[in-house]
């Protein structure tokens, strides 16, 4: 909880950064989530929302996708490098007032809930500088061959409070300890986490919840080497 002698400045906007490599199949349905996410939390708490793709190295009809919704602001780079996407989107807004603001980041083949935006924001109210939040895998279409992939995977997920998960499709900082700690560096994977153990070691604690799920595409051949998609590949190989 916020402490009453060191009492944290509401926060005021949301800033939502989604990096996306050739992701014309499912950046779609991506930010049409984001965007009820947006609705809800401005019509709930009169909170502003800035929501940036960033188009990193797309060949495809992906910036086509982005231009289709009015709320979301593209941004084109060519770094093939999903930590160097991430700092990239980050870095077009600069906070005029970094205590009342907080930076979230998804994925581009991810869907988040209606309130998720809403939830990252009760959890900075309560105190929380960071938050990693869970994620579901949609299998649908992608491993219903291979059940044992499934069984592996909800085996070894931890869906709850105080979980050891760390997922760039749900992480959320205060805008003004993501750049005391230099923000995201510019890894082709595990970006996520480096993030949040440079967050630790400057004493900056990160909430790890379960309040705030997503969910995430179940394919297992993703963008980022070793990412979600790389996960599953080693389940199915122990299925």
């Amino acid at each position: 909880m916020i402490s009453d002698a060191f009492p944290r400045t509401p926060v005021s906007h949301i800033v939502v950064v989604v990096p996306a490599h050739n992701e014309q199949d499912l950046l779609d349905a991506c930010l049409t989530a984001l965007a009820r996410a947006q609705r809800r939390v401005v019509d709930v708490a009169s909170v502003s929302v800035s929501t940036i793709v960033v188009l990193d190295a797309c060949t495809d009809d992906s910036a086509l996708i982005a231009a289709r919704h009015p709320s979301v602001s593209a941004v084109e780079v060519a770094h093939r490098n999903v930590g160097a996407a991430r700092a990239a989107g980050f870095a077009t807004y600069v906070p005029e007032h970094c205590a009342s603001t907080w930076f979230a980041t998804t994925d581009a083949d991810t869907r988040v809930g209606e309130d998720w935006l809403l939830g990252h924001l009760r959890h900075a109210a309560e105190g929380a500088l960071a938050v990693a939040g869970t994620v579901a895998v949609d299998f649908e279409g992608h491993v219903e061959e291979n059940l044992g992939v499934r069984s592996s995977y909800d085996a070894h997920y931890r869906n709850e409070f105080g979980h050891p998960h760390v997922h760039g499709a749900n992480l959320g900082v205060r805008a003004a300890e993501y750049l005391s700690v230099g923000g995201f560096a510019p890894l082709t994977t595990g970006e996520d986490h480096d993030l949040v153990r440079r967050l630790e070691l400057g004493g900056i604690e990160c909430r790890r919840v379960c309040d705030i799920p997503v969910t995430t595409s179940g394919r297992l051949r993703g963008r980022a080497p070793d990412g979600m998609a790389g996960f599953l590949r080693s389940l199915e190989a122990t299925a």
